[in-house]
């Protein structure tokens, strides 16, 4: 039996931590947050979120922070970094175990969470030394131009109940870098976990002198609204819904401040008749109840060519119907509870709008009665995908819904017709049909992959997706210049002033 205060202790959490902090905790009185154990419903914890006031003490700081932070030379920057990836190594079974209980995932993958924050903190450390610009070619004698990259400022970063510490990394790591400071809201329903790696920060930040460098800030809406509304950050970091998506996009705009927006997925799969079915049973299975469907890139389209579909559709319900189920910190257990009760309680409606839309229930469809939060992988069989209206949402549960397709152009028109456009794959043999998915007339998606499935993302592509999901990218690749401001510099090495298009001007 996992014990929560000891894995607290092991931590280094502070027996009564509030939901403050800038590199030391600050009290805090506002609205109490309860931390649920969805295995079994019973109350981990409860704590203090901010009030406006406590909110504004930790932005001030960051805020007070930056103007020295900048000033940093990358390298150095990047060794807070490497120093927090250390303490996250030593520390991630317990961290892995934390996230499991207080979030619900298996211990693999919420062991696999921690390591998604090591990876990051080593990209990271490698890009502290790769903040690179252009030379561009100048139109005018004895002139050079140049493109350069300045830190952006305090960036706020709200994330979602999923993914309650690895989404925060992939922010984080990369702006403290980039040289600017990070204010966390985390989400209301995973305190615990959000007060463990602040705690790891403070000890990093200790190290290295740069307290308000990573920041805490718990509470619920009201913080993540004031959080929209404050200009001190020019830059907020969005992971939750669409509709919340929206409000915050909407607010951080009318203050002309800059939003990356991770929001809802709603991702498909195309499997051609030529398609291996091994490799298609089990990653659709894992794509689709891995984290009980928790997870932004979960699979929840299954668009299957008629020949093919008989076997994959037999064995993905042999598949759906031996996972194992409960605990989530019992090693044999793959699929854990859902979050919470709201979650179970659209996990049964979707059921029921399903059925009432024509859709067949091939097995699953309960919720089972026991401690916890815990339903049934089910799948789902449907005629017609454009008939069949809650295909078109984003259910967070592991229900998965079928439909039968021709050919591979009716497939990519269905996939791409839902107002989501996070991830996407297809499996097949054929190299021209591979390649028609990943051509501008194939997935509309910002990840498709061919022979693997929608879930799960390495730390070195950039992460999003387009169209309702927000448009934002987290993470690899070029995605650190989000945390960043260009300035595009010209300098004169001559003693004439030539005006640039042939301008003359007496």
């Amino acid at each position: 039996m996992i014990n929560k205060n000891e894995l607290l202790a092991n931590l280094g959490v502070p027996a009564e931590a509030p939901g403050a902090c800038t590199g030391k905790w600050l009290p805090t009185t506002g609205e109490i947050q309860t931390s649920i154990n969805p295995n079994n419903g019973h109350v981990l914890a409860k704590l203090h979120g901010c009030t406006r006031a406590e909110y504004d003490a930790v932005v001030e700081k960051a805020k007070a922070r930056f103007l020295e932070w900048r000033m940093r030379p990358a390298p150095k920057r990047g060794e807070l970094v490497r120093r927090l990836g250390e303490l996250l190594r030593h520390h991630k079974e317990s961290l892995g175990e934390l996230v499991s209980l207080e979030m619900g995932k298996i211990r693999a993958e919420g062991l696999g969470e921690v390591q998604e924050m090591i990876d990051v903190c080593e990209l990271a450390v490698g890009l502290s030394r790769q903040l690179h610009g252009l030379t561009i070619a100048s139109e005018r004698p004895n002139h050079r131009m140049i493109e350069q990259w300045h830190p952006l400022g305090p960036v706020g970063i709200v994330t979602a109940f999923n993914f309650p510490i690895a989404v925060w990394a992939w922010n984080a790591a990369l702006a403290a870098v980039c040289g600017d400071t990070c204010v966390w809201k985390p989400s209301p329903r995973t305190p615990l976990c959000s007060l463990a790696v602040q705690t790891l920060c403070n000890r990093a930040m200790d190290e290295h002198d740069a307290a308000g460098v990573f920041s805490l800030a718990t509470g619920g809406a009201d913080v993540g609204g004031w959080m929209a509304d404050d200009p001190r950050f020019p830059l907020v970091s969005f992971t939750g819904s669409i509709e919340v998506g929206r409000t915050v996009a909407t607010r951080v705009a009318q203050r002309l401040g800059r939003s990356l927006l991770e929001l809802g997925g709603n991702n498909a799969i195309i499997v051609l008749d030529d398609a291996d079915v091994d490799l298609v049973v089990r990653a659709v299975t894992f794509g689709s109840v891995g984290t009980a469907g928790q997870r932004c890139t979960t699979t929840r389209r299954l668009f299957l060519q008629r020949k093919i579909a008989p076997q994959v559709i037999e064995r993905l319900i042999r598949a759906f119907g031996s996972v194992s189920m409960g605990d989530p910190l019992d090693p044999r257990t793959l699929v854990g509870p859902l979050v919470g009760p709201a979650s179970v309680a659209r996990y049964a409606s979707a059921i029921e709008a399903a059925k009432s839309q024509g859709g067949k229930v091939l097995c699953g469809g309960k919720v089972l009665d026991r401690p916890g939060y815990f339903v049934e992988p089910t799948l789902i069989q449907a005629t017609t995908h454009d008939a069949f209206p809650i295909a078109w949402e984003e259910t967070f549960a592991p229900i998965l819904y079928v439909f039968l397709v021709d050919d591979l152009e009716g497939a990519i028109a269905a996939q791409n017709a839902v107002p989501q456009g996070l991830s996407s794959a297809i499996f097949t043999d054929s190299v021209r049909a591979s390649e028609r998915f990943l051509s501008a007339a194939g997935s509309d998606c910002g990840i498709a992959n061919v022979n693997l499935g929608t879930s799960g993302a390495e730390i070195g592509g950039a992460f999003g997706g387009e169209k309702d999901t927000g448009g934002g990218r987290e993470s690899g690749s070029d995605s650190w210049k989000t945390y960043m401001r260009r300035q595009t510099c010209t300098i004169n090495g001559g003693k004439d002033l030539p005006l640039a298009q042939g301008v003359e001007f007496v």
